[in-house]
């Protein structure tokens, strides 16, 4: 009876599964003789004697790109269920209310063959190998049904490849004016344009580039690249192309004529209607100011490069409104120039520049929401806001506060335990200079804004079954390009107060069993000096930032108390003061393919050492792991020390784990799925350990041998609701290995699926 019983029920699933398969087609609205285009076959490369060049293949790789309904890598791969092609199959397109929101957010339009136009594709990837110097070389394409019905189809793309022609010798201009020397001098120094080069009408279109970008930066601001032409001959040897450079014959009279810099005028115009004009003649410009306006004469004067009486730059406009726009007071820089009919001792034209700006609205508010959800039964909210004046004296000043909180609570089985709800909140005031108030041999680009600012915060953590800890402090910093690659920043000086406020029982029984949690918690000055460097740059499909970080808490004071012949511990208005060295290192790298499909990578490496004045460093400076943006499958600071575990892992254990050493790395593939939404598969890693031995804390301390044993590790799946300038995020996370005993052997020591469960909602990217 139970088998028959289990006969039926396989059946009736089956049933359904086939109905939901039947119900899924993808083609039901096509017409006669409409072919769904289900992405790219292949693409194959023959050739008789040559190897096509990657450069060549990756122009080819892009004419026949195109994306099939719900793309996984386009052009090859989609996504095995199209979901926006489902809804445009089955959904009435004329359905009104959220029905008929949801249809327009999600409908995808079949991708059709007729579309895609393959033939197309051919002609343009012959047009690639001609441009290329691959002459003889041609490409062809085959359709593949995947049934008699024809209503889907993949296309193969086969490329024959010849031997190239190559640039046999090259004749420059031979001119003796200066227009002629400049243009031979560029030439010459191209590294493409001389014998042996693989013919391709993009290199030398570059070099028409170049020779236009040199010639408009030494005062001839009307020559354009269009009036470099080429003459080619490809009779005098086999394979081989003759090149000769050339003016063209309709050259205009102007392209040779050379301009001088001259005077420079900058009008500034608020928001005001009726304005009254008032004209300020400086050193650098002369300055329209539409009154009323908020803004100083010098925050124009110091963004104007400009020499008067040297040759015309196009460079120096292009600096100039670059620096004007970085100040962040303007929203809009308009640039003209206008040609003078006076000239100067030389002979030469004048030029003059004029600039418009408007003042953008000098106020400006951010908020962003956070919000966590833990199978430990913790959720809660977090919230960001920020208000700032971003010209608050009108030299671009920017005056800002902001605002951070955070509450978690329990959803369940409180009981006895008391109230175990906590919350963190605080806030900063920042006021930042646009000029760097450092010494001289400070190495700075004037390219950039450079920046001075001053800041005081303060922020309260409460910890309901523990303790509650307050947190003053208050900095100078500087901040400076080296290049547009490089960012430095420099603390000369900061000082923070912690202080703890009030403290459980049970807390003191905690620390009273473990000196040095104790000592990490004690109330201290930290009198600290931090420089930071960030490196940022873009290589073809790939992204890299390195930031490092070095600071020192405590060395100049406890100098300065030794000098005065104070011994012991050293204090500062009755309160030890901190002293300890800090240092950490962050890679991000990404890597591209097409374009919003990509592989991201992140790793971390910190360590915090004290000596001296301290025996621990400071609770607040220590490092943890766990949450939205570290290891996701893990709460917040829930994760080590090493291997360390506090005896009774409940919703009432103290949780706020942390270390001197931390190790996490994080790694995601982010896709597009449908509109706005994308999606990620990620894997999290990582731990914090101590750099000391704690009897109190056993397997804590860091231990080679140990080392990728004590590493959680999490995994899950994320979708992303991506609009450029807002990222939601929610992420699902399951954990794989705790690095403490669980009670379950071997590497997947989770005891049950549900303790393994996290889920993240957060604002913006993890990484």
């Amino acid at each position: 009876m139970r088998t028959e019983i289990n006969i039926l029920r396989f059946t009736a699933i089956a049933a359904v599964l086939a109905l939901l398969v039947s119900s899924c087609s993808t083609t039901s609205k096509l017409r006669p003789g409409e072919t769904l285009y289900t992405g790219v076959k292949k693409l194959s490369y023959t050739s008789d004697s040559t190897k096509i060049e990657s450069s060549v293949k990756s122009q080819i790789f892009s004419a026949i790109n195109v994306k099939p309904n719900n793309p996984l890598y386009s052009p090859y791969y989609r996504t095995p269920f199209p979901i926006g092609l489902w809804v445009y199959n089955h959904w009435d397109s004329k359905s009104t209310g959220f029905k008929g929101w949801l249809y327009k957010k999600l409908v995808s339009y079949p991708v059709l063959i007729s579309r895609v136009r393959p033939d197309t594709r051919v002609q343009m990837i012959n047009t690639l190998l001609q441009d290329n110097g691959y002459f003889d070389s041609e490409a062809s394409y085959e359709l593949h049904y995947k049934d008699s019905t024809q209503k889907k189809a993949k296309i193969s793309y086969d490329v024959h490849v010849k031997e190239p022609y190559r640039i046999s010798r090259v004749m420059y201009l031979n001119d003796s004016t200066h227009v002629g020397h400049l243009i031979d001098s560029v030439a010459m120094a191209n590294t493409y344009f001389r014998a042996g080069s693989r013919y391709c009408l993009d290199s030398l279109n570059m070099v028409r580039i170049n020779i236009a970008n040199v010639l408009r930066n030494n005062g001839y601001y009307y020559y354009r690249p269009e009036y470099i032409e080429y003459r080619a001959d490809s009779v005098e040897q086999k394979r081989r192309i003759a090149l000769q450079m050339v003016e063209a014959p309709n050259l205009p009279p102007e392209a040779h004529e050379q301009f001088v810099a001259n005077e420079v005028w900058v009008s500034v115009r608020g928001t005001a209607e009726n304005v009254t004009p008032d004209t300020v003649i400086t050193r650098n410009c002369t300055i329209v100011r539409m009154e009323p306006v908020r803004v100083k004469n010098n925050l124009i004067t110091s963004n104007i490069t400009w020499r008067k009486g040297r040759p015309f730059r196009v460079s120096s406009m292009d600096r100039m409104q670059m620096r004007l726009s970085r100040t962040g007071v303007f929203s809009d820089i308009d640039m003209q120039v206008e040609p003078l009919d006076s000239v100067n001792a030389d002979g030469k034209r004048l030029m003059n520049v004029k600039i418009a700006c408007k003042l953008d609205a000098p106020y400006e508010v951010k908020f962003e929401v956070q919000g966590t959800s833990k199978s430990n039964s913790y959720i809660g909210p977090g919230l960001n806001l920020s208000i700032s004046h971003k010209n608050v004296w009108g030299a671009g000043e920017q005056l800002s506060a902001k605002f951070r909180a955070g509450y978690e609570w329990l959803t369940s089985g409180g009981g006895a335990g008391g109230n175990t709800n906590s919350y963190e909140f605080g806030g900063e005031v920042s006021l930042a200079l646009q000029r760097l108030l450092a010494p001289a041999f400070v190495d700075r680009s004037r390219r950039y804004v450079n920046w001075t600012s001053f800041s005081l915060s303060g922020s309260i953590l409460n910890r309901p079954s523990y303790f509650k800890m307050m947190q003053l402090g208050g900095k100078i910093a500087w901040e400076w390009h080296a290049n547009r690659h490089s960012l430095n920043e420099f603390i000369p000086f900061k000082l923070t107060y912690t202080k703890l406020l009030s403290r459980t029982e049970k807390f003191e029984s905690a620390i009273a069993g473990n000196p040095a949690l104790a000592l990490s918690f004690q109330n201290v000055f930290i009198p600290m000096m931090q420089y930071s460097y960030t490196y940022d740059n873009t290589f073809g499909p790939n992204e890299i930032t390195l930031n490092t970080s070095v600071s020192e808490a405590g060395n100049l004071f406890s100098g300065i108390w030794r000098v005065c012949g104070v011994k012991g511990t050293k204090k500062m208005l009755g309160t030890p003061f901190s002293q300890f060295v800090k240092a950490q290192a962050q890679v991000v790298w990404k890597r591209y393919f097409g374009e919003e499909s990509c592989i991201a990578g992140r790793v971390f490496v910190g360590a915090a050492y004290a000596y001296g004045n301290s025996s621990e460093v400071p609770f607040s400076e220590q490092f943890y792991v766990g949450g939205a943006n570290s290891v996701r499958a893990f709460a917040v600071r829930s994760i080590g020390p090493g291997r360390y575990a506090p005896e009774a892992r409940t919703v009432y254990s103290f949780y706020d784990q942390t270390g001197t050493f931390k190790f996490e790395t994080n790694w995601e593939y982010r896709f597009p799925l449908f509109s706005y939404f994308k999606g990620a598969v990620f894997v999290d890693a990582g731990n914090v350990w101590l750099l000391k031995e704690d009897p109190y804390r056993p397997g804590g301390k860091l231990n080679a041998k140990s080392f990728f044993k004590d590493l959680a590790v999490g995994t899950g799946i994320g979708l992303r609701f991506d609009m450029q300038m807002l990222v939601v995020r929610a992420d699902l996370a399951f954990a794989i290995h705790a690095p403490y005993d669980t009670g379950k052997s071997g590497y997947y020591n989770i005891r049950r699926f549900k303790d393994g469960l996290a889920f993240h909602l957060a604002i913006g990217y993890p990484f």
